[in-house]
């Protein structure tokens, strides 16, 4: 008998299903050694803080191998206009239309400002307005994410932000892939650095002589990212704290083995740390399911990291029931959640937490990750409980705008003193009775 691909795991009972369930709810954020690079990751940030330039140019040294001086950090128009011209004209029409898809998307759930006047006049509402300039990150070390790029941008440019400047690490030939590049001309960047890393987050949160300090940081990055976008939350806003990606693939007895098998194997070569999960209702169906990873893996080229993925952070769970996969789901809130079953609209309607639903399987996770317009920088680690996807919305901030009438103020300040007063709060009393 071969041996499994991932860890199995049989819901036959009430019993196992609350073990596993408690099991996915103890799942944190933190990667395992998180807490011995926090030191290292508070020691960058510090660095960079107090050292500015000079520190950045250091931890470009030490860490990705390029000796780049201050002048050096800052990609010029003539670079990323040559890097456009190496970049297939197919392609970039490819991105063009991506970056269409992504900006109608996401115009549609910009919120407006608005205001309500009552009988009175009392005036209320609430004014939205983009933030100053924003921080992009893009990762650069495994392979390069033109996609990110996009991701990142078309929300803020949709949110009109003025000033979006975009980081990455001088991975490529000691700069940045010119696809990247590419990708961030069509997306609406208006500076780009090739510094990466911890002292890149630490740059744009502080500011230095040459990159700006900007008012948000958003883009996915490993640990060191991760951990530096923590330490500096309280200086900008920070989109969220990625962890490793993950779907959940939900399979009953009419799903093709090879439609979920690809959906498997394309979350388990982003990295050896991926999490992919098969929830499906009979052990035959995940048997078929492996076997059909197996054959679709001799024409992969990150197969070895799929299998290390799988091997390592991979869970098959055999359920009873689609309500079974529900509850486990819940209580995973994956990142990305594929459910291919027979009717997905009525397993979707169980679902609680989760970043991307991905209903049926002729739609591949793949359509969401490049193309058709949702963004796929999305809650990872649990956190589709309380946090979403990005959106031109995390780009603003809410100015909230009052107006009393007088007659507002007469009947509403018996009240207002009372709620003062309760919380010993005499001035604020006083500045609603001078008023009466």
């Amino acid at each position: 008998m071969s041996i499994p691909l991932m860890k199995i795991i049989e819901i036959d009972s009430d019993a196992a299903l609350a073990a596993a369930v408690a099991e996915l709810e103890r799942r944190g954020l933190d990667a395992p050694g998180a807490a011995d690079k926090e030191a290292a990751v508070r020691g960058i940030v510090d660095a960079v803080r107090d050292g500015g330039d000079a520190a950045v140019a250091e931890f470009t040294q030490k860490f990705d191998g390029v000796a780049l001086s201050p002048a050096q950090f800052e990609v010029s128009k003539e670079e990323i206009a040559a890097a456009r011209a190496k970049v297939d004209p197919a392609l970039y029409a490819t991105l063009e239309k991506a970056r269409d898809n992504i900006r109608r998307f996401h115009e549609k759930n910009l919120r407006q400002s608005w205001e309500e006047v009552d009988a009175d006049g009392t005036i209320l509402g609430q004014r939205f307005t983009p933030l100053p300039s924003a921080g992009v990150y893009v990762p650069g070390g495994k392979a390069f994410y033109p996609s990110s790029v996009l991701m990142n941008i078309v929300p803020a440019v949709v949110a009109g932000v003025p000033e979006i400047v975009m980081v990455s690490p001088p991975s490529y030939e000691g700069g940045i892939h010119p696809l990247v590049l590419a990708a961030a001309e069509i997306a609406g960047a208006t500076r780009v650095f090739r510094v990466g890393g911890a002292q890149a987050i630490a740059a744009l949160a502080y500011g230095t002589d040459t990159i700006p300090a900007v008012a948000t940081i958003t883009g996915p990055g490993n640990i060191f990212v991760t951990l530096a976008k923590r330490f500096v939350s309280g200086v900008c806003a920070i989109d969220k704290e990625a962890g490793p990606s993950e779907v959940i693939v939900i399979a009953d007895e009419s799903t093709s083995p090879t439609m979920a098998a690809v959906e498997l194997l394309a979350q388990g070569e982003h990295e050896e740390e991926a999490q992919a999960v098969l929830i499906a209702t009979s052990r035959a169906k995940v048997d078929a399911i492996f076997a059909a990873c197996e054959k679709e893996m001799e024409t992969l080229s990150r197969a070895a990291i799929i299998r290390t993925a799988f091997s390592t952070c991979g869970i098959a769970f055999v359920v009873r029931s689609l309500e079974d996969a529900a509850a486990l789901t819940n209580a995973y809130a994956p990142e990305h959640l594929a459910l291919q079953v027979q009717d997905p609209r009525a397993l979707f309607d169980q679902i609680d937490h989760a970043g991307c639903c991905i209903l049926g399987e002729g739609t591949s996770v793949a359509c969401g990750d490049y193309f058709v317009g949702p963004n796929h920088i999305l809650p990872t680690a649990r956190s589709a409980r309380f946090a979403s996807p990005l959106t031109a919305d995390d780009f603003r901030k809410v100015t909230s705008v009052i107006s009393c009438s007088p007659e507002r103020m007469a009947k509403d300040a018996d009240d207002i003193i009372r709620f003062a007063e309760a919380e010993a709060f005499t001035a604020h009393a006083r500045a609603v009775e001078v008023r009466r």
